[in-house]
């Protein structure tokens, strides 16, 4: 089977390589960028589809994911999702499917994360902040008032 490439949105493009780029990025590679960005757009039940691809960053091979050990991830968001194990099946049309779950939820992720480091100097610290915002909400009891979303106006 071919090496499948996973896509990426023209929109978010710009995005992605500063992610990798900034000094103050907490990321290596676009691949880490992407299954972070894919695990909050899962999260936050957030997937939206890719109209546009960029043509740079080139999409990323999935063995990069795969030698990284995010084919995992990559294999949870599709069983999440479609809630159905036979989308584990090694045929062409299962690893379409699985691929294009994970690109929609990536999507959906980084444009969570352009809202959130829009006007950001230090991206690792207000990753960090939505990490922790993320960790506390997750806490809460049914019921509880949250003071900490007054916190992010």
């Amino acid at each position: 089977m071919a090496d499948k490439r996973i896509r990426i949105s023209k929109d978010k493009a710009t995005l992605l390589e500063s992610l990798v780029e900034e000094a103050t990025s907490p990321f290596d590679t676009y691949a880490d960028v992407m299954v972070f960005a894919a695990s909050l757009g899962a999260k936050r039940k957030k997937s939206v589809p890719l109209e546009e691809f960029a043509k740079k960053p080139e999409p990323i091979r999935q063995s990069i994911f795969i030698n990284r050990g995010y084919d995992t991830v990559i294999n949870l968001l599709a069983i999440s999702h479609t809630r159905d194990p036979k989308i584990l099946a090694s045929d062409e049309d299962s690893e379409n499917e699985k691929l294009k779950i994970f690109e929609e939820y990536a999507n959906g992720g980084l444009e969570i994360l352009k809202d959130k480091l829009q006007g950001s100097v230090d991206y690792l610290e207000t990753i960090l902040l939505l990490l922790a915002s993320e960790r506390n909400s997750s806490q809460i009891k049914d019921g509880e008032f949250d003071l900490s979303d007054l916190l992010s106006m």
